[in-house]
């Protein structure tokens, strides 16, 4: 604690050494680099050198005395989990955690006649990664679809963080994407601290046409998206419906057709009968 508070102190005495922050992205439980961005121009022996990174204003995270580590001030939970490569002047955080996220200041002091004189400062935003499972489409609709029913399905990818900012729904049919925004629902392991994500979808689909169905979810603008395998849909007894309808059409014309054929010729047949049948009684 008394580090730490020397550090402000010192600091505060010197506002002309401001720290630039950069930001640090890492991958779940893998090892965060955090650099100090010291140039040592003058290439200055790291004996006549104190160098401190800490996590705000409390927790000491490595501490380099005049060429030699000491751990007598260290945060227990950076313990064993901290390597300094003085050639490149990176802090290597071994096993990163969602815990780990946040500031982080290098502070580079240069040994004078009097106290150490602060000659660097720099921070890192560290922000953990971890890769969310590929987006898995469901089917919640029960038995076979029908014309003009409405389509149930959820979307859903677990295992990721951060919190991802929004998914999407495309709907792809005739070389025409629609996109459709629903709810989302985000939960978060209390433990490992990952987020589950889960959208659904309730929609009517045209019949008699291929209708691919994926969703999107986004990240973030620096993250990226990750898509879905897309689910075809085509739905057909309509057009057997209209087929059914266009050939019975038809079928009563022809039979009409026929009916008044048959009766014009029975017709024509009676009258060429009675003329024969009228000079046979006159002969008698």
């Amino acid at each position: 604690m008394e580090v730490c508070i020397f550090f402000l102190y010192t600091m505060i005495l010197l506002p002309g050494i401001a720290a630039s922050v950069h930001q640090v992205k890492s991958f779940l439980n893998h090892t965060a680099y955090l650099s100090c961005y010291f140039p040592n121009s003058p290439k200055t022996d790291i004996k006549d050198l104190r160098v401190f990174w800490q996590k705000g204003f409390v927790e000491v995270v490595h501490e380099v005395n005049y060429g030699q580590e000491k751990h007598d001030n260290l945060s227990p939970k950076y313990i064993n989990r901290t390597k300094m490569d003085m050639d490149k002047w990176t802090l290597q955080l071994l096993n990163a955690g969602i815990v780990d996220e946040g500031q982080y200041t290098c502070i580079v002091q240069h040994r004078d006649k009097g106290s150490p004189k602060v000659i660097h400062t720099s921070a890192c935003l560290l922000h953990i990664i971890a890769n969310y499972s590929q987006p898995e489409i469901a089917w919640l609709h029960t038995g076979e679809l029908k014309p003009n029913e409405y389509l149930n399905l959820s979307c859903s990818s677990s295992g990721g963080y951060p919190e991802p900012k929004q998914m999407i729904w495309l709907i792809s049919y005739e070389n025409v994407t629609n996109r459709l925004m629903r709810h989302m629902d985000v939960s978060q392991d209390a433990v490992t601290k990952l987020y589950n994500v889960t959208s659904k979808l309730n929609i009517r689909v045209p019949t008699n046409t291929l209708t691919n169905i994926s969703c999107l979810l986004h990240l973030g603008e620096q993250l990226g998206s990750l898509v879905s395998v897309p689910l075809g849909i085509e739905i057909q007894g309509e057009e057997i419906e209209q087929v059914k309808i266009s050939f019975v059409g038809p079928l009563i014309a022809v039979i009409v057709l026929i009916t008044i054929l048959l009766g014009f010729v029975i017709l024509k047949k009676n009258r060429n009968i009675s003329p024969t049948n009228q000079s046979v009684s006159l002969a008698v």
